[in-house]
């Protein structure tokens, strides 16, 4: 089925380390920091808080949604004129934020099947997310990596699957996709005609949504399937 498989991107949030516990730790750790810096702020306003005020802002701002880092960016800028610091304070919360957003831990099966894919095959990371791959312990493993507020757009627009197609003169047919969202990997990518692979690490659920040709617990398999 793989016989032609030339290059392999992989989604990076839920698909190679779990996403939530990181968010979770980097917006606790800005907001220690934020505690020390910008006490105002942590004395009126919540985590989550915060949160909803991003969500607002995204949805007041569409067009600029997909990029996570000046999201965050934008909405520290408007806490800090609201509760009267200085604007450079919010570029400094947000180093700290990225830098724990950085300390993923991928899964078991991750390295090792990355780096035997590596020898045989081009790879790409693709993601709407704001992790710097190059601080994360993946590094090595990418010969591109890609991210929404690069492009111009997250998935499911198509516009990092046609960036991989410029970048590489790989035809869409001779790539294979691997992510964990159906809406924004699985369906793109197919639309595209590339072959697919979802990976659903606690349960396969909301089968026969549509045509996917392998289902993955782990990545294993693939190593299987394009030896």
């Amino acid at each position: 089925m793989f016989e032609n498989i030339r290059l392999i991107t992989f989604d990076l949030d839920d698909t190679l380390w779990p996403t939530r516990p990181v968010i979770m730790a980097a917006e606790q750790r800005l907001y220690d920091w934020l505690g020390q810096h910008a006490p105002r702020i942590t004395d009126v306003l919540s985590i989550q808080a915060m949160r909803r005020r991003r969500l607002t802002w995204m949805e007041q701002h569409p067009g600029l949604a997909h990029d996570l880092t000046l999201v965050r960016l934008k909405t520290l800028e408007d806490l800090m004129h609201e509760f009267g610091y200085p604007s450079s304070l919010a570029e400094q919360g947000l180093d700290v934020f990225r830098q724990a957003r950085n300390q993923v831990t991928p899964w078991d099966d991750v390295l090792p099947v990355l780096k035997y894919l590596r020898r045989r095959h081009t790879l790409v990371s693709l993601t709407n997310g704001n992790a710097q791959i190059e601080a994360t312990p993946l590094r090595d493993c990418f010969h591109l990596s890609l991210c929404a507020e690069e492009v111009g757009a997250a998935k499911p627009d198509p516009a990092m699957f046609h960036q991989v197609r410029l970048w590489s003169g790989v035809p869409f047919a001779q790539m294979l996709h691997v992510g964990d969202d159906w809406e924004r990997d699985v369906l793109p990518a197919a639309r595209l005609g590339m072959a697919t692979a979802w990976v659903h690490r606690q349960a396969l659920q909301a089968r026969g949504r549509g045509r996917v040709d392998l289902c993955l617990f782990n990545l294993c398999p693939l190593q299987v399937y394009l030896n």
